[in-house]
């Protein structure tokens, strides 16, 4: 083993705060992995929240491993080490389960490297009792596991906070009466929100569409995806802090979980229904607890502005000489009391999601906000003296139209006229960032049938707001990469197929153009095809909590 990378995982931990140190010996041993660097998946919520949860059962022990970064992923290979978690050191095929947290479809191929580099074989059919049990959950498997399955023997569907104590009890019992992993696999399949892949079979129309995808035996047809009934018992903040991430020593709790809105084009409203938001009571025990660790409180939802309890929230963080942090605001919710607490915290930025330029085209995707509502929210924010603005946008949206693209750039220069305006020529004058992203249609949603817009059109509609606003003082433009929108639409719309691409780009160290090239899958029926109506998805053996043909009426009505 390479003792300069044991050297590194050890400064890692003396470094954190909160890091759950549990003794090797007669327990059931969980390697929690995130499919992307430290720094990447220390800032995610919920990798943080079932880190916590596995450790709560005095039978397990649950150890961090992440994807190596570019330095470190050279020196295993240069050393041959194995994988290893961070706490222990203990190398990844030592551990019972590994339990894969997923959250981007763009992650898949680095669960492959992880694999790799922890010398465990790729597929599961490759895999004996004497290999660990690989498992994933999280929002992108809970989406469509499909494309990975061949990877995975397990998956959770839905919140794993409600799954996790079934699926520990069935674990040990099979364990202590010796049963082997087929054996394990097949019992947990029974239980609500487990998925097993070698559990169902596919089979498929001469056009390549799905013909069928039938249990074989006993299991349900479908898979119901678990959620919480009451997210105020379960706790959901931060359990480590570190100062090697995005956040830094920020303490972060969940707000709310999926959104009331339910914007057409959103995995969130759809993925986390119902809508749940936590009590002010609990809110502010949670708080209260996260300043004894860190000065500043990370406000975390997809709605945080509608929480009736927000300002209430605010004034005990600031008032326990807190600071207290949002990422976004919605626009005709934003309150000036808000405000000017997130201007007592040092906020220099605001952000906020009009997603579209155009009234036309917000009313397409269901998103209930006016031109009114965001300009009167940057009166808000300029009025507090927080002269930065984020907007977030979206191009390739159904319907969308070269009218629609410029009306992008016409309310960004309205939005900065206004600024001018408000702030009556304030010399100290900020920046306006446009975040400027390619619209992928996703599983369970209403967007669900569309095809991508051709990356070519994408990208000469991201040129045009580039162009449009170069010269534009004060405005700066971030935009998404055309080619990452193709190969997220194909790894988030693909079937079991698609497995042997991502196989094949890993294979090829990430070069995906080869990959397609060399797998004979033609990418752009997943990508670029209108679905039928009736066309059955590889998802559809999920039940999302939310029927089909809502879904389709949905969609029909943005298209009318």
């Amino acid at each position: 083993m390479s003792w300069a990378l044991i050297d590194k995982a050890r400064k890692t931990v003396a470094q954190e705060d909160g890091a759950i140190i549990k003794s090797w010996g007669g327990k059931i041993t969980v390697a929690i992995a995130y499919p992307n660097v430290y720094y990447v998946g220390m800032s995610n919520l919920g990798f943080h929240t079932i880190y916590c949860r596995l450790n709560s059962f005095p039978e397990v022990l649950c150890e961090r491993v992440f994807l190596p970064d570019k330095d470190e992923y050279q020196e295993y290979t240069n050393t041959k080490t194995a994988l290893f978690t961070l706490e222990s050191q203990k190398r990844l095929y030592e551990f019972d389960i590994i339990a894969f947290s997923i959250s981007f479809e763009n992650d898949y191929i680095n669960i492959l490297r992880m694999l790799d580099l922890a010398k465990i074989p790729l597929e599961r059919g490759k895999r004996d009792d004497d290999h660990p049990l690989v498992i994933a959950g999280g929002v992108a498997s809970t989406l469509n596991p499909e494309p990975i399955s061949n990877f995975i023997d397990l998956f959770v569907i839905g919140e794993g906070e409600e799954i996790l104590p079934e699926f520990i009890e069935s674990y040990k019992n099979d364990v202590e009466e010796g049963h082997g992993k087929d054996e394990i696999l097949e019992r947990m399949a029974s239980i609500s929100g487990i998925y097993v892949p070698r559990c169902y079979g596919v089979s498929y129309n001469s056009d390549g569409t799905i013909k069928d995808f039938t249990p074989r035996g006993r299991f349900s047809r479908k898979v119901k995806r678990r959620w919480v009934k009451c997210i105020d018992k379960i706790e959901t903040h931060s359990v480590v802090l570190t100062p090697n991430t995005e956040f830094g020593d920020m303490f972060l709790m969940e707000m709310t979980r999926g959104c009331k809105w339910a914007c057409r084009f959103c995995t969130i409203s759809f993925t986390y229904r119902p809508y749940r938001r936590r009590g002010i009571e609990s809110l502010s025990n949670t708080a209260n607890n996260g300043l004894n660790k860190s000065g500043r409180i990370g406000l975390i939802g997809a709605d945080v502005s509608d929480h009736p309890g927000l300002s209430e929230l605010c004034d005990l963080i600031v008032t326990n000489n807190g600071k207290v942090s949002v990422a976004s605001l919605r626009a005709d919710s934003l309150s000036d009391r808000v405000v000017k607490y997130l201007k007592g915290s040092g906020h220099k930025t605001i952000t906020l999601a009009p997603e579209v330029g155009s009234e036309r085209l917000r009313r397409v995707i269901d998103k209930r906000i006016t031109e009114r509502d965001i300009l009167n929210a940057v009166d808000t924010v300029i009025g507090n003296d927080i002269l930065n603005l984020k907007l977030y946008f979206m191009v390739g949206l159904p319907t969308e139209t070269l009218e629609d693209v410029e009306a992008i750039v016409h309310i960004t220069k309205t939005i900065k006229h206004h600024v001018l305006k408000v702030s009556k020529g304030n010399r100290r004058l900020g920046r306006i960032t446009l975040s400027v992203n390619c619209f992928v249609p996703k599983p369970a949603t209403p967007f669900q049938w569309h095809p991508l817009a051709d990356i070519k059109i994408l990208g000469d509609r991201l040129k045009i707001i580039r162009k449009a606003l170069k010269r534009e003082g004060n405005v700066n433009v971030t935009t998404d990469v055309p080619k990452w929108a193709y190969i997220q639409a194909l790894l988030s719309r693909g079937d079991r197929r698609v497995g042997r691409i991502i196989l094949s780009a890993h294979r090829f160290g990430g070069d995906w153009k080869r990959a397609f090239r060399e797998v004979d899958v033609n990418t752009d029926f997943y990508v670029y095809r209108q679905r039928g109506a009736d066309e059955i998805f590889p998802w559809d053996f999920i039940d999302h909590g939310i029927e089909k043909e809502r879904l389709l009426a949905g969609y029909k009505k943005a298209l009318a």
